[in-house]
C-alpha cells in the first residue's frame, strides 16, 4: 500500500505545472495621489497582491514601493487598475550621482534630493576628471606620497 500511495503522489506531482520562480525585491512605483482616498485604493490593490511582504505608500513622494515575490509589470498593471496615473519610478537620490545638473537629470517635478536617472549624469571613468578624482582617493595607496 505504501509503494501504491508514493506513486499516485509522484504522478499527481508530475502534472501540476511549474510556478514561476521570481526573485526578491523591491519594486518602486510613481504614482499621483491627490488625497487619502487615492492612498487608501492603492494599498487595497497593493495588498491583493501575491508573493508581497512588505509595501509603503507615500503621498508626500508620490511613491510606491513594495518588497516581495513579485513582477515589476504585475505591480504597475495593478496600480493602474485602480484608475491612477502610474509609471515606474524614474528617480535616483541626488548624491548618488556624479552630474545631477547635466541636461535631462535636473526635473522640476522630481521629489526633493531626486533627480532623473540618465546615462550622462554618472561620470565616464576614463574622464580627466575622474582620473583626478582618484588620484587623490583614500582608496589609492599611493595618494600619501603625492601629498
Amino acid at each position: 500500500m505504501g509503494f501504491l500511495h508514493n506513486l499516485r503522489e509522484f504522478f499527481s506531482a508530475c502534472g501540476k505545472p511549474k510556478e514561476k520562480l521570481i526573485p526578491k525585491k523591491t519594486v518602486n512605483i510613481r504614482v499621483k495621489m491627490d488625497c487619502e482616498g487615492c492612498v487608501k485604493k492603492v494599498k487595497h490593490a497593493v495588498e491583493k497582491l501575491e508573493g508581497v511582504e512588505s509595501f509603503d505608500v507615500n503621498q508626500k513622494l508620490q511613491r510606491v514601493s513594495v518588497t516581495g515575490y513579485v513582477d515589476a509589470k504585475e505591480v504597475l498593471e495593478e496600480v493602474r487598475s485602480t484608475g491612477k496615473t502610474a509609471d515606474n519610478w524614474p528617480f535616483v537620490p541626488y548624491n548618488l550621482v556624479t552630474y545631477p545638473y547635466v541636461k535631462g537629470a535636473y526635473d522640476i517635478k522630481a521629489p526633493s534630493g531626486f533627480v532623473r536617472n540618465v546615462p550622462d549624469a554618472n561620470a565616464d571613468p576614463k574622464s580627466p576628471e575622474m582620473k583626478l578624482m582618484r588620484l587623490f582617493d583614500d582608496e589609492n595607496p599611493d595618494h600619501c606620497s603625492i601629498m
